[in-house]
């Protein structure tokens, strides 16, 4: 994407193609892909370009006129929206780019060593120093609390926290200034110095307390959403980060495969006339006409298209509330899982979904353990960007309260990507994994994970003051879902070196409840690798049974053990038992639960308790 400036606001978006499109509103600043406009750079978040540093600006400042509709009705209905956008290109008519605003405000200089708000350097656009013609470098420090906001790091405050007791207060004559002493790499050799003498090194400010100890609360801040977008009555502690901090932005994604019958070609046709549609829905014979214009040359009925707008009108009055903690065991993810598992064959080239259940070969049976395993030859996900949150990675829980908004006022849209790909589904044997999850082994180490997944919850939920029952902060994970997850990482792993694609390219998606038992392996991405059968082919009895058998065995033994299967709590927030990256973490963009969740020892058990592992017993040589 592209970026463009004025005085006040900047913008970026996707290169544009069209060698006839107008000229663009603002000055290009830099460029992003689609795809980061909602997994690394979406509203909110801080993007560096070159020695300055930006926040994308939030969904009422983008023009999207000309930027791609995306359709997907279940996943509109999930999300209360009636449609989704591709962020838009830099160009039009594709679009004039994603706007950003300068963030931090504040930037120091290396040579001159000033340390005060961009603007009172006076030097407009240009990122050059006036004083000593040094390029300007933006605040490495900023503030943020877990409802969101987001400000400036207080260096005059921090400076001055001793005096404050006395009732210092800031004047005119007070100037900031930045000093690195080279003395090590700590956050002690980086001091803030004031023309008064009080001095200060950065060492302490990262603490949680740290800035409340010292008077500092949180203003509110919106800075995304411009003037007038603060809010009030935020009661927590305001903590310090790095600029390019990771906990600075966690991105709240929903996805949805296209199912039958959204998937199917006539409601795809419907998908692009619904507005017109809408407008003739009371007047049947007004309706019938506007039907038959846009029929016209295809080979669909009157009675089809009225019966297709039946299923859309059941959809609108399924209910929005659901109950499920996981996306593995949500409502969309059953409605998904039915066609999984039942297959569906494909009546259109324009069909967006295909799965058919593997051929059986005459000279091998089906893996152990396996109930099912079918081949999705086409699929199509979309993925929307629906909220963030700063500081602490999203839950269920606290969501409603913590998430942030991508706008000031609620719009019908959500910015979104549409990838096609291609997977292999397997469902396990429902007798024995309900015979496995009910033992000794299995349920000892669940509640385990699922006792440190419950305080986490428990401690959340205080903090944000979330009145909480025992209901609400019940954990579902449970020994089958942990089994179902980490399969599909072992075998993510084992497939990206038996097929050649990237363990970054291939994605799982977890179906997990009293009634599913399933996961889907796929790759979809919205450039070229893995979209040619070469995934589908792992699931070949033959193959796959190889696959299966050497996943296991590479997941018998980590280069980290015994520590790595002996531990007692591993990753973040203590969510993991026996997985590392030696063994079973893969990368983020390939994990639904950001790599949580996670125990090997349900695949292949323990020394101790060899039979804890759901293939003991089951693998072949």
């Amino acid at each position: 994407m592209a970026l463009r400036s004025d005085s006040k606001r900047r913008s970026f978006g996707i290169p544009g193609k069209d060698p006839k499109a107008t000229k663009p509103s603002r000055q290009s600043k830099g460029a992003v892909r689609r795809t980061q406009m909602i997994t690394t750079y979406g509203v909110g978040s801080l993007v560096a370009l070159g020695d300055q540093s930006f926040l994308v600006s939030g969904l009422d400042t983008w023009r999207v006129n000309w930027a791609p509709v995306i359709y997907e009705p279940n996943l509109q209905r999930w999300l209360g929206v009636t449609h989704f956008r591709l962020p838009p290109a830099d160009n039009p008519p594709s679009g004039d780019g994603v706007k950003i605003r300068r963030f931090p405000r504040w930037y120091s200089c290396s040579e001159c060593k000033d340390l005060k708000p961009f603007k009172d350097f006076g030097v407009n656009e240009k990122n050059i120093c006036p004083s000593c013609g040094t390029t300007l470098t933006p605040s490495r420090f900023i503030v943020a609390c877990v409802n969101g906001h987001l400000d400036d790091f207080p260096y005059w405050e921090w400076v001055h926290r001793k005096k404050d007791s006395s009732g210092t207060k800031r004047t005119s004559s007070c100037r900031l200034s930045l000093h690195t002493t080279g003395t090590s790499a700590s956050l002690a050799s980086v001091v803030i110095k004031c023309s008064c003498g009080e001095q200060s090194s950065m060492a302490g400010s990262f603490g949680k307390e740290a800035l409340r100890s010292i008077g500092v609360t949180c203003r509110c801040q919106r800075p995304w959403l411009g003037r007038g977008s603060d809010e009030t009555g935020c009661d927590e502690a305001p903590r310090t980060m790095q600029r390019g901090s990771s906990a600075a932005w966690f991105p709240v994604h929903r996805s949805s495969l296209s199912i039958p019958p959204w998937s199917q070609r006539l409601q795809q046709l419907l998908n692009k006339h619904m507005n017109q549609i809408h407008k003739h829905r009371d007047d049947d014979t007004s309706l019938r006409i506007v039907i038959e214009t846009f029929i016209d040359g295809t080979d669909f009925t009157v009675e089809q298209v009225l019966s297709a707008l039946e299923d859309r009108d059941r959809l609108a009055e399924e209910p929005l509330d659901d109950d499920a903690k996981l996306d593995a065991s949500s409502r969309l993810r059953t409605k998904e899982y039915k066609e999984l598992e039942s297959g569906v064959s494909a009546e259109h080239l324009e069909d967006e979904f295909e799965c058919e259940p593997a051929p059986l070969d005459a000279s091998a049976s089906r893996p152990p353990g396996l109930d099912k395993v079918m081949l999705v030859k086409r699929l199509r996900e979309v993925r929307a960007l629906k909220a963030f949150t700063r500081v602490e990675a999203p839950d269920r829980l606290t969501l409603r309260e913590r998430a942030a908004k991508l706008s000031l006022e609620k719009l019908d849209w959500l910015p979104a990507i549409e990838v096609s790909g291609e997977g292999v589904f397997l469902s396990l044997d429902n007798t024995l994994v309900r015979t496995w999850e009910q033992s000794p082994g299995p349920l000892h180490r669940a509640d385990r994970i699922r006792g440190h997944h419950e305080g986490l919850l428990r401690e959340r939920a205080a903090r944000a003051g979330v009145k909480a029952t025992k209901a609400d902060l019940a954990s579902e994970v449970d020994a089958r879902f942990i089994l179902l997850h980490t399969l599909a990482h072992a075998l993510i792993n084992e497939w990206s070196l038996d097929s050649g694609y990237p363990a970054a390219s291939l994605r799982e998606r977890i179906y997990s409840s009293d009634t599913m038992k399933g996961v889907l392996i796929y790759t979809a991405a919205s450039d070229s690798a893995g979209s040619l059968g070469g995934l589908v082919a792992q699931g070949d009895t033959k193959r796959l049974q190889a696959s299966l058998t050497s996943a296991m065995d590479r997941v018998s033994w980590c280069s980290q053990d015994p520590p790595c299967m002996e531990s007692e709590a591993s990753g973040t927030d203590s969510l993991n038992l026996a997985a590392c990256y030696a063994c079973v973490l893969l990368p983020e963009t390939s994990c639904e639960t950001n790599n949580a969740f996670l125990d090997r020892a349900m695949l292949i058990g323990t020394l101790e308790s060899p039979e804890t592992g759901y293939f003991t017993g089951l693998r072949t040589s």
